[in-house]
């Protein structure tokens, strides 16, 4: 018997990548963000949800890609995390898409670097790659916590 799993989808250039969805708090549009002086490179900022104050991750930078190339603004997934909502940058919004937990596969040998530390899982999903991120890796929660 399978069992089915449901994931978030979302793009970095033109890269096609996942979180679970009952992690996800919410997808927002780009927000107003306030600049952390001597914070890591990869935190872009702290945004103001409701009142709550997020701190939002540049994922292209935890991933150690370039910058963003054209035009258009970054979107917010906001994941709950034990220690309240954190925002992750990506570029574009995806889909949510149902993959049988039977069809996941380890990163590929040939994925090197930060990138195969930070992706737990692959599928193929369509005529894509889905990658399948470690929120906690992605976010540097040790995995004791």
């Amino acid at each position: 018997m399978s069992h089915l799993n449901q994931y978030c989808t979302f793009y970095l250039d033109r890269s096609l990548f996942g979180v679970e969805v009952h992690k996800v708090q919410e997808v927002l549009r780009d927000q107003d963000m306030t600049h952390v002086p001597l914070a890591p490179d990869v935190v872009r900022g702290l945004i103001n949800l409701r009142g709550q104050i997020v701190t939002a991750i540049d994922l292209r930078a935890r991933l150690q890609r370039g910058p963003r190339k054209g035009e258009g603004r970054s979107m917010n997934v906001v994941l709950r995390t034990d220690e309240g909502a954190v925002s992750l940058l990506v570029d574009e919004i995806g889909d949510v898409v149902e993959v049988d937990a039977a069809a996941l596969e380890r990163p590929p040998e040939n994925l090197s670097g930060l990138g195969r530390e930070l992706i737990q899982h692959v599928v193929k999903v369509e005529s894509e790659l889905l990658l399948l991120l470690d929120t906690d890796k992605v976010l540097g929660v040790p995995a004791e916590a």
